[in-house]
């Protein structure tokens, strides 16, 4: 009898603490929502390796997911293929996009739920250009990226010790005097070595990018969604176009560069360009094409080193807004909006700051689990595709890395601008820029049409 006793109170002390975990999960004694939901994500340049650990440590802590299956696309037609998927209802339920491509997706994607990020823990977390590309209006939050990039410098090793330069350049004047020294020019008026890729559209990689670095650093009031205006002043305009097509001007003594060149990142890589400014996802080009390329990297020449810009150009995930979820026969039925919270808890987990633990929401509950975690998820992304971090964290880490180095500060002071279509955007920079070099067309003319088409672009 008494062991009976002793039994029933055991069972009677278990039932009272099940009884007070079981609600924190599934709501205050609610019935737990036991649903298994599959995510598929869809990116450009990574490989699925990339995210094996990731994936495999949050599918331990999250019981609601069944699997995360990654898909890597060609960056060639992926744009179009997003579009069309997104258009037929079967896309992703996560997909990457480029920063400058929001204004066209803000439409077509879903913004974290309130409960599981807030715009304080956005900004405190991300570097503050993701803020400015994907914060909504009323601070919405509309992506999350694993890594932002800027501008550097990239600077051959061997030619600067041949010219007798110990230092990369610190600010514009500085480029233009070891572009100088180190430019070669024959008898026929051909460059045989040039000492930097500026000047034209075509054969410099993110020319027009380069443009954007110098209005930014001119102090140029760029289009915002407020604001979606260009409202270049005309004499920063024409300091800036002239400032660039001078290195393409045979007539300049800053001559270093034309439209008969090979490309600046093939240049580089055989050894006949001194410097080029690009992304660090070059680093990698450059180490494929020619392993014994002695070179470094450097931060962004400055027009001021008192108030420094860069750019940025880079990729973050977003969630697909609309998707009917598929499942079989005798599983529970997933709606659209546990769909987002699902794929939002997920990037949270792989791009947010942990501290050991992870907090899983029960959708329909709204009751909260502590799961312990080994991984820093973007630390591990990070340390595989040897990227520059976008949250800040993760950048103090990085500044002591002699390549990446320079791409993390530039994330600091990178900025970005409003642009309803980048690409046609792009592509009318590009051809200003080439009507210029050849003379059809004089700066001015440049600054009024690029002035008018940009406006119209984003009316």
């Amino acid at each position: 009898m008494a062991k009976t006793m002793k039994k029933s109170a055991k069972f009677a002390v278990w039932l009272l603490i099940l009884s007070l975990i079981v609600p924190v999960f599934s709501g205050c004694g609610k019935k737990s929502v036991q649903y298994k939901l599959d995510l598929e994500v869809w990116g450009v340049f990574d490989d699925a390796d990339a995210y094996r650990e990731i994936i495999a440590e949050y599918r331990k802590i999250n019981p609601f997911i069944k699997g995360i299956n990654y898909k890597k696309f060609t960056v060639d037609n992926y744009k179009k293929d997003i579009i069309n998927a997104l258009a037929s209802g079967n896309g992703p339920d996560i997909f990457m996009i480029n920063n400058s491509w929001m204004p066209e997706f803000e439409d077509k994607v879903a913004p974290a739920p309130s409960y599981l990020i807030n715009e304080h823990q956005f900004r405190s977390n991300f570097v503050d250009v993701a803020a400015d590309d994907f914060l909504g209006k009323s601070g919405e939050i509309y992506g999350a990226p694993l890594s932002v990039d800027s501008l550097a410098l990239y600077y051959n090793k061997d030619i600067f010790n041949a010219a007798g330069i110990a230092n990369p350049p610190k600010n514009w004047e500085e480029v233009v005097e070891y572009s100088k020294k180190i430019t070669s020019i024959s008898d026929i008026g051909s460059i045989e070595r040039a000492g930097i890729a500026l000047g034209t559209s075509y054969n410099i990689n993110r020319s027009t990018d380069i443009i954007d670095l110098l209005f930014f650093q001119h102090g140029t009031e760029m289009p915002t969604r407020n604001n979606p205006n260009f409202k270049v002043d005309f004499n920063i305009g024409t300091d800036v176009l002239e400032f660039y097509t001078q290195f393409a001007r045979s007539s300049s003594p800053a001559y270093s560069w034309n439209s008969a060149m090979h490309y600046s990142i093939d240049s580089f890589y055989e050894g006949d360009l001194a410097m080029m400014l690009n992304y660090s996802w070059h680093i990698e080009t450059l180490k494929s094409k020619n392993a014994k390329l002695n070179f470094a990297t450097a931060k962004i020449p400055q027009l001021s080193e008192k108030t420094p810009a860069n750019v940025a150009n880079y990729w973050s995930f977003v969630v697909n807004k609309n998707k009917l979820v598929q499942t079989k026969e005798g599983e529970a039925p997933i709606n659209n909006e546990e769909r987002i919270h699902e794929a939002w808890e997920f990037l949270k987990f792989m791009t947010f700051k942990n501290d050991g633990s992870f907090n899983v929401i029960n959708i329909k509950s709204k009751g909260e689990k502590a799961f312990a975690t080994s991984i820093d998820p973007a630390g591990v992304y990070l340390e595989s595709t040897k990227k520059p971090a976008a949250r800040r964290d993760l950048i103090e880490t990085q500044k002591s890395d002699p390549m990446l180095s320079p791409f993390a500060y530039g994330n600091l002071i990178a900025e970005t601008w409003y642009r309803k279509d980048a690409e046609t955007i792009e592509n009318v920079w590009a051809e200003i820029i080439n009507s210029i070099n050849k003379g059809d067309m004089k700066v001015m003319e440049g600054i009024n049409l690029i002035r008018s088409r940009i406006d119209e672009i984003n009316r």
